[in-house]
């Protein structure tokens, strides 16, 4: 019997690398004679190098870069098996969870060491990069990041701005002539979840901003200072980022990954089905076990446990979908290959100790469907 683990991470509790992991041991507390695929999946943010690097078969190299802040730190990037993709995690230099609750300061983090990763891989020689936007401490446009890669961002007296969020509202003049050349022959591949526009209400300043850290004050400069980038582009350029779907994703990087390096935008389940052939695996399996933290009106909007059962409906291969906690209509997902939605709760406790025991609770809900799986003759 076979089966394909398939989860994204439970947001807070565990990665989806470990809830594989919690799922594997539930299901041989029972079955003994079965053979596991673990395919973790990702969102763009934390966890998205490991789950392309697990499940392809490839390899993690260590490459020095900079924080937020500029200060010294290594950032692992995966090699995939073919040698020919590499994959990068902006969180990786420019994550919140870099930062510390008591030095946040938005208006000064700078996505600055993403630029640095990726020229150090373009540098390796890879022209095919997948990069994955999410969990971002930043909320500057991707500012930081283009100058790394050579872009010089004007004032009106010709003086490069200071990296970080402070001066992007003297942006007069976009400088292209030092933009590294090799971009112009790489691919872009972004995996990210989010499809929210540059600016606005719905935009990164004021649906993220507050995430990291900003008063409402600085929301709207941070808002305006967006908005002044994007019309800095549309002059110089023609071109509108700012009400583009995923431009405001990862603190407006999004915007600078379409427009400057001509990044195309993908779901994680679509790129990790793509890379690590995961149609292939569901294919041939006998159950899929996907989840999340929470299971939602929002997950049938493309969120992992949506795309898992998509693929799976073709095969008419039977998935159980374990959430931490379960919210609205899911019609919607059990029209669309989701055979069941298991809450992992087992009992009534505070939030923390909710997110300390997801790992055992994962573990225990995936034994108590594999013996309904035993006891009814390897079928549900």
């Amino acid at each position: 019997m076979k089966f394909v683990l398939a989860p994204d991470s439970f947001k807070g509790s565990m990665s989806s690398v470990y809830a594989c992991s919690a799922m594997e041991k539930g299901i041989k507390k029972v079955l003994s004679d079965v053979n596991i695929i673990k395919m973790p999946m990702a969102d763009g943010g934390e966890g998205t190098v490991d789950a392309f690097v697990i499940g392809n078969g490839g390899k993690k190299i260590d490459l020095d870069s900079v924080d937020p802040f500029g200060r010294k730190i290594s950032a692992s990037i995966g090699i995939l098996k073919d040698e020919k993709t590499a994959v990068i995690e902006m969180s990786s230099t420019c994550g919140l969870y870099l930062i510390k609750e008591e030095e946040r300061n938005i208006l000064k983090a700078s996505s600055y060491g993403t630029g640095v990763l990726i020229k150090k891989v373009l540098d390796l020689g890879f022209r095919d990069i997948i990069i994955g936007l999410g969990g971002s401490g930043t909320n500057d446009g991707g500012i930081g990041m283009m100058c790394a890669l050579g872009v010089k961002f004007l004032n009106s007296v010709g003086n490069e701005i200071k990296l970080g969020a402070e001066e992007i509202c003297d942006i007069s003049r976009i400088d292209l002539s030092n933009l590294d050349e090799r971009i112009k022959e790489t691919s872009f591949n972004i995996a990210c979840d989010v499809n929210n526009p540059l600016i606005g209400k719905n935009g990164a300043s004021y649906v993220f901003g507050p995430q990291k850290g900003a008063s409402l004050d600085e929301v709207e400069f941070l808002d305006d200072s967006l908005n002044h980038f994007g019309k800095v582009i549309l002059k110089q350029f023609g071109k509108d980022i700012r009400y583009i779907q995923g431009s405001g994703a990862a603190g407006g990087m999004g915007a600078s990954v379409l427009f400057f390096l001509n990044g195309k935008f993908n779901l994680g389940v679509d790129l990790i089905s793509k890379y690590n052939n995961l149609e292939y695996e569901i294919s041939t399996s006998d159950y899929v076990f996907t989840g999340e933290g929470c299971v939602d009106g929002q997950t049938s909007l493309g969120k992992t446990p949506y795309g898992i059962g998509l693929i799976s409906k073709t095969y008419n291969v039977p998935v159980i979908c374990f959430a931490g906690k379960i919210k609205d209509d899911l019609n919607t997902l059990y029209d669309n290959g989701i055979t069941s939605v298991i809450p992992i709760l087992s009992e009534v406790v505070s939030l923390k100790e909710v997110l300390e025991m997801g790992y055992v609770n994962l573990q225990r809900a995936s034994e108590n469907i594999s013996r309904i799986i035993n006891a009814n003759g390897n079928s549900i």
